[in-house]
């Protein structure tokens, strides 16, 4: 696999969305991989959490099947 680095001045979204792109997965797809209600993805998506939880991070690391360290 390829590795990507995503520029610092990407927001998180935007990262968040390009590997969900790459893995051929949906905004509902991801939620339901990160047990969390479509709400909480939309909120992400449209800048309403503004800082999110350390546990928030991991669910998303761990649904895409990324490291925590992308969001760097």
């Amino acid at each position: 696999r390829e590795i990507v680095f995503y520029s610092r001045g990407d927001n998180m979204w935007q990262i968040i969305e390009e590997i969900m792109s790459e893995k051929g997965m949906n905004q509902n797809q991801l939620a339901k991989k990160m047990g969390v209600r479509n709400g909480i993805i939309t909120d992400l998506k449209k800048g309403r959490i503004k800082a999110p939880s350390f546990q928030l991070m991991v669910k998303i690391a761990d649904a895409l099947g990324v490291s925590l360290d992308i969001f760097r």
